[in-house]
């Protein structure tokens, strides 16, 4: 089960980086209907299977540069699926010995309702809400597959009072960096979802201002109504300027507070063999502004933007797995002193 976990879990990063791939490729509605392509169950390329999906879908014309990446994507999140199912199913096959087979089942369901939000993502013409809570949920189902190999894989650390107390009391601080690391993470869906990574091509400033003329009324406005199709984007320039700036200035909150909590972080935790973690999610980071700014300057190269969205979710692996690691750590509650007792002497 815990090889299984593992190869789910790194299927799981293909499966992101897929996605990413064809978002950015704007093939998100290379297939008009869903699980199918036009009706197939792979892109129609003979005259013949064109003819009939244009028949099928005539507002859709064939365009098959766009249906392999989407199909492709397709292939991938069901070969996830199959894993995840099988996974559940051995788990609570072998419950009785000790096997996290709730964790199991957990993750099937959560698999289900993803694949609802890939088929609404095509049947709702890429509504920014459903694009970015089905990339949320990707991430999601990164974590909870990686948490599952860590509870079958992992070693937790040993340690002893006085640095088990220390690493306990930097729990709070971590676990604040993967509610930021989720933040982050959700405002760069929310800028995929509306395309506005190009809305802003210069560092540090944004058209030349370091306050641009910004919508945020617009920008993030997630009652706006199911249109007809959101490919390429409906808001205007302003909205999509105030989704960039704050997707640019979350970073740069989680860069600081990050950084600073990993440098806290790194006398404990390499006292604890630990360090080789830190050490990590501070490469990782590194390695993500890198290329976050490098998106900017380079106007989106697609290398360069599927791994800034593959890096996104190694940075929220190494927090998690931080975190995972300082769980078993409490800080000891010790009992007051009690008072002294003044004795009278006598008169």
């Amino acid at each position: 089960m815990a090889r299984l976990a593992l190869v789910a879990t790194v299927l799981t990063v293909v499966v992101v980086m897929l996605g990413a791939w064809t978002r950015l490729v704007h093939a998100g509605l290379g297939c008009p209907d869903w699980p199918g392509c036009y009706g197939f169950l792979s892109v129609p390329q003979s005259a013949e299977h064109i003819a009939i999906a244009e028949a099928r879908f005539p507002h859709a014309p064939v365009d098959v540069s766009k249906g392999w990446p989407e199909m492709i994507h397709r292939y991938a999140a069901g070969t996830l699926s199959l894993l995840v199912f099988t996974l559940a199913g051995y788990g609570f096959r072998h419950r009785r010995e000790g096997l996290p087979w709730k964790h199991a089942l957990f993750i099937a369901g959560f698999v289900v309702l993803q694949a609802a939000f890939g088929m609404w993502t095509v049947t709702l013409k890429l509504w920014p809400q459903v694009v970015a809570l089905h990339l949320l949920g990707g991430f999601t189902t990164l974590s909870l597959l990686f948490l599952l190999t860590l509870r079958l894989r992992g070693k937790q650390p040993k340690a002893g009072a006085r640095l088990a107390e220390a690493l306990a009391r930097m729990k709070p601080w971590v676990f604040g960096a993967m509610m930021l690391v989720i933040i982050q993470i959700a405002l760069g869906a929310w800028t995929a979802a509306n395309y506005a990574a190009v809305a802003c091509t210069d560092l540090p400033t944004c058209h030349g201002e370091w306050w641009p003329q910004m919508d945020f009324r617009h920008g993030f406005d997630i009652t706006q109504a199911v249109g007809p199709n959101y490919l390429g984007g409906q808001l205007t320039n302003d909205g999509r300027v105030a989704i960039h700036v704050t997707h640019r200035f979350g970073a740069l909150v989680l860069t600081i507070y990050l950084s600073l909590l990993l440098i806290r972080l790194w006398p404990a935790a390499r006292e604890a063999a630990m360090g080789r973690w830190v050490a990590l999610a501070g490469g990782v980071l590194l390695a993500q502004v890198a290329l976050g700014v490098a998106n900017v300057l380079m106007h989106i190269p697609l290398p360069i933007a599927v791994a800034h969205n593959a890096l996104g979710a190694g940075l929220l692996l190494a927090v998690v797995n931080l975190l995972w690691r300082i769980q078993p750590f409490h800080v000891v509650r010790r009992a007051p002193k009690p008072a002294r007792i003044k004795q009278e002497l006598p008169a």
